[in-house]
This record gives structure tokens, sequence and C-alpha cells, in this order.
């Protein structure tokens, strides 16, 4: 027995010598990655280079439709344009997913000074917000630079519009006065509240999005000033001069629509149940093309996989497209895929998002173990031509959260964001905005991950 033991333990310790662990298996089996798909990068960055088609196909989509807010008649038109586009390109199982989304309808809006002199305005509500009276509003403004100014300005607030005049420094400090600016001016019981506009640059150019209401709080009126005219009323407060603003909007919430979520595929040759999943979101806000944010995207991943299927290659697993509907102001499409396809998450390998506009990319951001992120960085390597090898941590986007929240890896296409900002969710994000040279290396960018990472022998390990 004692010999039976020994020799139990000593295969045991043999083993442990001789077996990597599963991180150095998937680290050993992917050492050669960029030497063996050299060739087939190759291919895909210069089909993608070579043509401007990914460029002049979004410039036909956001010329013919525009924009294309949720439950409108122009994205529905959009992704019935789409489906027929991608059925035309020889993509399979084409397909819309049905998804209930939100249906606000922004009407006509003024903004107009009245004290100390005349002048209108320009100016957006904000998405969800309530609209004003019939007669509109009008009443003195109480400018503020944060919700700590506001805070100690409580007593001066009722009755008053408020406004938050608040730099920007980076979205994700600078938006929540958009998000949540209307529940903080109301509980202190302004009539209305507006905001500078979210963005570092600006040529009088009001930007819309999002925002929110709490259950136990009064719903005011919400909308967005320039950058220039919100300073300026600033410096008339400063001067100690009266400020008055006449408000109207008509913007109202109607009942849910139907939409649909676009998604085709190249089925995988070996694995087919198993998926990488890339895409952008087809709805846009109510202003401009929404050529950047995010028809780019969508193009971009379409164009990868369509690619994929002109040069005759076929991974082992499927690669999907999906296009998702109403992210702006719902983010109807990327919970509505995470339940259609519930049961199918398990097998989802990867999953990209291209949400940032279609600027020069750098490289994704990516965010799954430590041993797949050693895997995409060697598929990284096959980028650094185009200058978009690099691979951080941390990424994704909002469509794919919701399966990422359920164990699916996931990245983010990372681009030069130092313009995106300036014409986020404007009449300004048109496709004048984008370059081809840009748009077409993000493509290379999407295809040749995806592409890789669908061909590999093994999973991404989670």
């Amino acid at each position: 027995m004692r010999t039976t033991a020994y020799l139990s333990l000593l295969v045991a310790l043999v083993s442990l010598l001789i077996l990597p662990s599963a991180p150095a298996l998937a680290g050993a089996q992917s050492t050669d990655i960029p030497a063996q798909y050299r060739d087939v990068a190759k291919r895909l960055i210069d089909a993608a280079m070579s043509s401007e088609f990914a460029y002049e196909r979004l410039a036909l989509l956001v010329d013919e439709f525009g924009p294309r807010f949720s439950g409108t008649e122009n994205l529905e038109m959009a992704i019935d344009w789409i489906l027929q586009q991608m059925e035309a390109d020889g993509l399979e199982n084409v397909r819309g997913e049905s998804v209930m989304v939100p249906r606000w309808v922004r009407g006509h809006e003024s903004a107009e000074l009245l004290e100390p002199r005349p002048q209108d305005l320009p100016m957006l509500g904000l998405g969800g917000s309530v609209g004003t009276p019939t007669e509109g509003i009008t009443a003195d403004v109480l400018v503020v630079n944060s919700f700590d100014d506001l805070a100690a300005r409580s007593a001066e607030a009722a009755g008053k519009i408020v406004l938050f005049d608040v730099p920007f420094t980076s979205y994700g400090e600078t938006v929540q006065y958009r998000g949540r600016g209307a529940v903080e001016a109301a509980k202190v019981g302004a009539v209305a509240s507006l905001i500078r506009s979210v963005t570092p640059v600006s040529l009088r150019t009001p930007h819309t999005g999002g925002m929110r209401y709490a259950e136990d709080v009064p719903r005011i009126p919400h909308a967005a000033l320039t950058v220039e005219d919100a300073q300026m009323l600033h410096r008339m407060q400063e001067r100690g001069e009266r400020i008055v603003v006449h408000l109207k909007m008509e913007a109202e919430t109607l009942a849910d629509v139907p939409s649909r979520n676009v998604v085709a595929e190249i089925v995988g040759s070996e694995f087919p149940d198993e998926v990488v999943v890339l895409g952008g979101h087809s709805d846009s806000w109510d202003v401009g093309q929404g050529a950047m944010d995010d028809g780019g995207g969508c193009v971009a991943a379409w164009e990868a996989v369509r690619l994929m299927k002109e040069l005759g290659l076929r991974p082992r697993r499927t690669v999907r497209v999906a296009l998702w509907t109403n992210e702006e102001n719902g983010l109807r499409g990327g919970t509505g895929y995470r339940d259609a396809h519930l049961d199918e998450l398990d097998g989802h390998v990867l999953a990209i998002e291209s949400d940032g506009g279609v600027f020069k990319p750098s490289g994704f951001g990516f965010t799954g173990s430590d041993a797949a992120y050693e895997i995409v960085r060697q598929v990284g390597q096959l980028l650094d031509r185009i200058e978009a090898g690099r691979i951080t941590r941390g990424g994704g986007g909002a469509d794919i959260g919701p399966i990422m929240a359920l164990g699916v890896p996931g990245m983010g296409l990372s681009v030069d964001g130092s313009r995106y900002f300036w014409y986020h969710h404007t009449e300004a994000d048109t496709i004048d905005k984008l370059d081809p040279d840009e748009v077409a290396r993000s493509v290379a960018a999407m295809a040749v991950m995806a592409y890789v990472i669908a061909d590999l022998p093994e999973p991404l390990p989670r």
C-alpha cells in the first residue's frame, strides 16, 4: 500500500512538472499567432486599405436616411435597407430580431433671453425631458457652477430656471449634469433646468443626450444651451444683472414601439455554435446624421465581415455582425440581444464594439482573463503595420455590456478621441467629420481581430 501511494504521489508530481496550467497552455498554443496569421491579416488589411467602399457605404446610409432616432421611420427604413444590403453581400442568417424601444418626441422648442437684452439662445432639449406648459416658462435664471454651488445657493433657486455652467473636464465627470441636473434643480424648487453643453469645443452648437428623473422629485424641463451662451449668462450674473429666459418645449414620451437588432453571419466551419460578435448601434439622436455616433461603428463592423466573405475566409467559429438598436436612449438593443441569446452566451467567445467614432484606431481595450489578454495582445501585433496594435486592459461598450456582465469577454475599438466630443450628439455629427483612410483602418483592425479570434484552434479562455 505504501508503494502504491508512493507511485501515485510520484506520478502526480511528474504531471505537475510536465503539464502546464490552463493559462500556460493557452500561452503555449498561441505563441505563434503572429506568424500563423500574418498572411491572412495582410489580405484583410490590404483589402480594407485599398478601397473607400466602407466610407462610401456610410455616406450613403447617413445621407439617405439622416438621423435614426429610436421609434422613428428613419431608423426603421435604414434597418430595412441594411438588411437588403447584407443579403446582397452574401452574408448568412441575415435577420432582424424584434425589440421594443422607447419613443421620445422632441417637438418644437426654443429658448429666448428677455433680460438684460433680447436674444435667441440655440438649445436642444435633453432626451427624456418633459415639456413646458403650452405657453412656455418665463423665469429668472440662477447660474451655478456645480452641484455643491447649487446646494450653497439653494435658497435662491425656488421659482427660477437653474443653469449649470460647468466646464468640460472629462465626459464621465461632466455628463452627470446632463444626467441628473433636472433632479437636483427640482429638489430646490427650480421650475426648469439648463446645462452648458457637454463638450470641450463649441461653435455655438448645443449638444443633446439622455437625462433621467427620480421617482420622488418633481419632473421639470431640462435642456442644453451652447457653451458660449452659458458663459455669457454667467458673466451677466457676475455683473449683477437680472437674467430672464423664456423656455418653450413640446417634448413628450409616447408608448414603446417595435424596432429590430440587425444580425448577419459567416457561419463557422468547425464550431458554428461558438461566436465572435462585433458591431455598433444603428440608432442615433434626432439631430445631425449620426455618422460618427454610431453609423461609422456599424459600417466598420459590417464591412469587416463582408471582407471576410469577399476574400473567401471562413473561420472555425461563427463571426456575427450585430447592429444594436436604441443605445442612445434606452439600451433596449443590448439588453434585448442578451435576452434573445441567453442560452448561447456560454458559446460567445468574444464581443467587440465600436462606438467612439471611426477615427484613427490605435488598438483595443480588452476585458477578460489574463490568459485571454495575452492571446489578444499577440493578435494585436498583426495590426502594428497600421499602428492599431495596442491592447490595453479594460474595454467594452454599452451594447455589449449586458452580455459582458454574464461573463463574455469584451473589447472596444480604441481610436483618436480628440475630436469626438466636439460633434457628439449635435447637428454637426455628419459624414464630413470622418476620413476615408481612418474608416478603412478601423475596418481593418476589426476584421483582423474578429477573424483571428474566431479561427484559433481553442476559444479564448475565460
